[in-house]
């Protein structure tokens, strides 16, 4: 059994997307459709750069999600793929669940397109720069983050944002309480803390304002029901039904991102094979250090979609 998985924001690159554009019309095609739900040339910039414009929350969100839908579409008119008879669930981290309800044909294109520019900016506006910080603690488990965030808050916010994978946890807070964590980890026994490079403290209570924002733009979406189920970040449990996840939508704004086990989940449900859509292999990468025994490959460039392709 077949999952597509889909990236989060920080697995962005200039040029990303444009041998696929260039070797297929429906990529092309793909890349214009957000272009005019966006009223902008994102594709320019996602193929051209400048990097610093692509990194910004709100362009990264909706680039990352074109990517990973021309891929989509591509493996469809290319290779005949079908949701539901090759594909049995899909899962994205973060922004990357966007992207996933997208593909299987919960969303429409141009929603998410315009929903994802708008929860970067709101995420971005929600904490002014330098107030807020993240920090990934390398060889921490769960329980040893959440203790560590604890003491460390002191009044502030330290919350876990990413449970990605055994070893590999994300802290979210005040800029202050996140320092204090990564001083405290090397006494709890932490092999490593790494400040991360991003611009606001995201899936921490601080976005409060980005998931009042959310909830409203989402109110007025229509979701057209599932063809199959995707596992939800906030709950890491299959989601079919339109309101549930509209309310998920909001609620993962704060949330943890419950990656580690969202994968545990798709496997307990019999997926044996985990494909990344888009740009890069960080769920590739985390997915094989959570369970060696799931298959894992990514596509992106034409080779790749060739190469996938003969698998179906």
């Amino acid at each position: 059994m077949r999952a597509f998985v889909f990236p989060g924001q920080g697995s962005q690159v200039v040029g990303m997307g444009r041998e696929l554009a260039e070797a297929f019309p429906a990529a092309r095609h793909l890349f214009q459709e957000v272009d005019d739900a966006l009223s902008e040339h994102l594709s320019r910039l996602i193929f051209e750069g400048p990097e610093a414009d692509l990194t910004l929350t709100q362009n990264a969100q909706p680039a990352l999600m074109a990517v990973s839908l021309a891929v989509v579409r591509v493996l469809g008119a290319e290779g005949g793929l079908k949701f539901g008879q090759h594909v049995s669930f899909v899962a994205g981290h973060s922004l990357g669940e966007y992207s996933a309800l997208a593909a299987s044909g919960s969303l429409a294109l141009g929603d998410t397109a315009r929903l994802l520019r708008k929860r970067g900016l709101a995420m971005q506006q929600a904490v002014p720069v330098g107030e807020g910080a993240m920090a990934a603690l390398l060889g921490a488990e769960l329980d040893q983050a959440r203790e560590i965030a604890a003491a460390a808050a002191e009044g502030e916010v330290c919350d876990v944002a990413n449970d990605n994978a055994p070893g590999q946890v994300v802290l979210s807070g005040h800029a202050g309480a996140v320092e204090r964590a990564m001083k405290l980890a090397p006494e709890r026994g932490i092999r490593r803390a790494i400040l991360l490079p991003v611009s606001a403290p995201f899936h921490c209570a601080l976005m409060k304002p980005a998931a009042d924002v959310m909830a409203e733009a989402l109110a007025e979406i229509n979701f057209a029901p599932a063809v199959i189920p995707h596992v939800a970040n906030v709950t890491a449990a299959p989601v079919r039904e339109p309101m549930r996840t509209r309310a998920l939508l909001v609620e993962q704004v704060t949330a943890m991102v419950r990656w580690r086990e969202s994968v545990l989940a798709m496997k307990a449900e019999g997926v044996d094979t985990m494909i990344e859509i888009g740009a890069g292999k960080v769920l590739t990468g985390l997915i094989r250090r959570i369970d060696r025994e799931i298959a894992t490959s990514s596509v992106l460039l034409p080779a790749e979609v060739e190469a996938f392709l003969k698998t179906l």
